[in-house]
């Protein structure tokens, strides 16, 4: 942990506003991890890899936080292999009163984007490498946060101001402009059971003849002892002309063997509106081994029907270890 004193701000705007601020106490941290991996893909789609199967990847972090007074602000930016800012975001605590963030970028704080796929897992969820769970919701981009918990019930949500390619300043009229919104409520239902739901609506993918991008989503999760268990439902509508609406369901079971080792199954099932198209079938097992701040993780994933297309497969073997500091 790094102790820092911010002494004061002083900022000056042109010739004629002068403002000057002590800002409060804050500390700091900075946190990292490097990662070594092994990745093997193959089938008829088209994540086939036919390059080097290592790879190795690392990230730092830093983190601020300080009392203003009415809250406590709190900074982090990521930092990845080249250097970059890869995640970007700021929010305010203020107790009771929940917590507001700005997600700059790459942070996935609140909505659906967060809470996408809940099932339990010891390393990544089922279709991680051949498919994905068809859930969006308002991104990580630009996106004003709200989280809180009321009353047992815990709300995330989310808005962001979106533009198309166009610009705001383009002619009035369907794609000019758009906006995005995103809700996801959760709560324990009972002893080990926790019940959540949300949907998001996002505009700015509307063109003339077309509605908004609706996605909703429902998961269940049970935890007893060393197991757990979950369900999930979610319905994507696409809006735009030409695209079919989607409908996806997944379940997973993981197992604490010790406290150092776990192992999951998983599976997910995906279905398209699309006329003559296959249901997409998909499985995938981890396992995770953790000792300390070193972890050495593995997950198998097989998709049939991959992308909704006859006969068509694929495969995918990740194998890594990573050192967190």
């Amino acid at each position: 942990m790094i102790n820092l004193k911010k002494i004061g701000l002083t900022a000056l705007t042109g010739s004629l506003v002068a403002f000057s601020a002590n800002a409060a106490d804050f500390s700091g941290s900075v946190t990292g991890a490097v990662e070594t991996t092994y990745v093997s893909s193959g089938g008829t789609g088209a994540n086939s890899l036919t390059g080097n199967n290592f790879g190795a990847n690392s990230a730092l972090t830093l983190s601020a936080s300080g009392d203003v007074g009415f809250g406590t602000v709190s900074a982090t930016r990521a930092f990845g292999d080249m250097g970059g800012i890869a995640t970007s975001y700021q929010s305010l605590d203020m107790g009771d009163r929940g917590v507001l963030s700005f997600d700059s970028t790459g942070g996935a704080l609140v909505g659906l984007t967060a809470n996408d796929d809940l099932l339990p897992t010891a390393y990544e969820e089922s279709w991680t490498g051949v498919a994905d769970d068809g859930i969006a919701g308002l991104g990580s981009v630009n996106v004003i946060g709200y989280t809180n918990t009321i009353e047992g019930v815990s709300i995330s949500a989310g808005y962001s101001d979106l533009g198309t390619v166009t610009g705001e300043s383009a002619s009035s009229g369907d794609g000019a402009h758009g906006s995005a919104a995103d809700l996801y409520l959760s709560y324990a239902a009972a002893e080990g059971l926790t019940v959540g739901a949300g949907m998001s609506q996002n505009s700015s993918t509307k063109v003339t003849g077309s509605g908004d991008k609706e996605e909703m989503l429902a998961q269940a999760v049970y935890t007893t002892g060393a197991i757990s268990v979950g369900v999930k439902y979610a319905e994507i509508e696409q809006g735009t002309n030409g695209s079919d609406d989607l409908e996806y369901m997944g379940a997973s079971v993981a197992f604490n063997v010790n406290e150092n080792f776990a192992v999951s199954y998983g599976m997910q099932e995906g279905k398209t509106g699309a006329q003559g198209s296959p249901d997409e079938d998909v499985w995938g097992v981890s396992a995770a081994y953790t000792v300390g701040a070193a972890s050495v993780r593995l997950h198998r994933s097989e998709s049939d029907g991959t992308a909704f297309v006859s006969n068509a497969k694929d495969e995918h073997t990740e194998l890594g270890v990573v050192l967190a500091f």
